[in-house]
């Protein structure tokens, strides 16, 4: 079966998770275009996102001029498919925090996706994420494209108005990645929508999980993997640091990533006087940050919004295990006492106990956690499994649907 997936930005350092689902889904058969909008000049410190940057096209690679013949064309080709579309942008505009050019440029970007998918002889189009790449792919099945489906991985689809019900709706299937996103979904669709509603969890490489076993270091040291930015807390957990260092508390703690907030937390960094005990890495590899889980005793990730970390699904499938908040998805993998440790989001007292709690604790009881933590990720976050439930969606039967409008002389094709 033929699968074009969209994506806004690929490959992107952040967004490992859709090449593994990508690849997995290759491994069992499927032969998958990729399409994304943007991502064809950034900086990769992986090989495999840069063997897949070859394999990516791009939409906007020649600029917003590359889009005008494919409008154009498309308006020639099928004018009352391409007045709907444009209806429906339009209309998708008034219930979304963006402006209407925002939306016609998603129509634009839609035309020139159309005749990739038809020489490729797409069956189905897959976008990650439900922002302006599930409202192109819908607009891609309204301007005669096959059906389409999109995961949702939150928290920003949740927190802003984007038109989720038209696209829940014309969808043949929608993805959550946890129960959590699915009951958030389940607010924003139609009652009558919700069967079609599923949960693929996101899924870890068996590398992950194969390897032998690495014992928890001796060494006070903690590990945080993820963006530099609001919704992951780390200006909390730099005030946490300040704290323990301040009780002579011995500890060393690693931020693994950059992101917008770098230049704060280092200011934060220097006023605390934390230069020696906190480190912040940049951007690295899948490999290193492996590196970097292993040579701690626990991954904390103090986020104050997120749909279900994979960073959390890697340090458990490498026995470490995780200090995180109660939020969103994450208490469906970790639990309290028995894989790591939950703390109120926002709270840095609480964050202050667990921290101090998995430093003073015993390596052979951190190993038990880890073990635990390890059994738990590999039964529920396998890529393999995974990519497995996804595909059995992909082949499952569609209602073709035919609906003929005034000026339209062709079947339109929608779930």
């Amino acid at each position: 079966m033929k699968i074009a997936y969209f994506i806004n930005q690929y490959p992107k350092v952040s967004h490992s998770f859709i090449r593994r689902e990508i690849l997995a889904l290759e491994r069992q058969g499927f032969e998958i275009l990729r399409i994304a909008l943007r991502g064809w000049d950034g900086l990769l410190p992986d090989a495999e996102d840069q063997c897949e940057r070859r394999q990516t096209r791009y939409v906007l690679r020649h600029g917003a001029l590359g889009l005008l013949i494919p409008v154009l064309s498309s308006l020639i080709r099928s004018p009352a498919r391409f007045f709907r579309a444009l209806r429906l942008a339009v209309r998708i505009s008034h219930e979304s925090g963006r402006s209407l050019p925002y939306h016609l440029i998603y129509l634009a970007e839609a035309c020139r996706i159309v005749p990739w998918l038809i020489e490729f002889g797409a069956e189905h189009l897959h976008a990650h994420f439900g922002t302006n790449s599930a409202e192109v792919a819908m607009l891609v099945g309204v301007l005669g494209g096959p059906p389409y489906s999109f995961t949702v991985h939150g928290p920003d689809e949740f927190m802003r108005p984007m038109g989720l019900s038209e696209k829940i709706h014309r969808a043949a299937f929608v993805v959550a990645i946890s129960d959590f996103g699915r009951s958030q979904l389940y607010m924003r669709a139609r009652y009558a929508d919700w069967p079609k509603i599923k949960v693929v969890h996101c899924g870890v490489e068996r590398t992950f999980y194969e390897e032998a076993a690495t014992p928890i270091p001796t060494a006070p040291r903690l590990v945080c993997v993820g963006r530099l930015c609001e919704a992951k807390g780390q200006l909390l957990l730099v005030e946490a640091a300040a704290h323990l260092a301040a009780r002579s508390r011995s500890f060393e703690l690693v931020l693994a990533g950059d992101g917008p907030m770098r230049g704060e937390l280092e200011g934060l960094i220097r006023n605390h006087g934390l230069s020696k005990q906190v480190r912040i890495t940049g951007w690295i590899s899948s490999a290193q940050v492996r590196t970097e889980i292993l040579a701690a005793r626990a991954m904390v990730l103090p986020s104050f919004a997120e749909g279900l970390p994979v960073v959390i699904m890697e340090a458990m499938a490498l026995r470490r295990p995780v200090l995180s908040t109660y939020i969103a998805g994450i208490p469906e993998l970790v639990r309290a006492g028995e894989t790591g440790w939950l703390f109120p989001a926002g709270s840095v007292d609480h964050l202050i106990k667990v921290m101090e709690d998995c430093l003073t604790k015993p390596v052979e009881a951190l190993q038990a956690m880890g073990e635990a933590a390890h059994r738990r990720v590999t039964a529920r976050h396998s890529i393999d499994t995974e990519a497995a439930k996804l595909g059995k969606l992909f082949h499952a039967p569609i209602e073709v649907r035919t609906e003929r409008r005034c000026g339209d002389t062709q079947p339109a094709r929608q779930p």
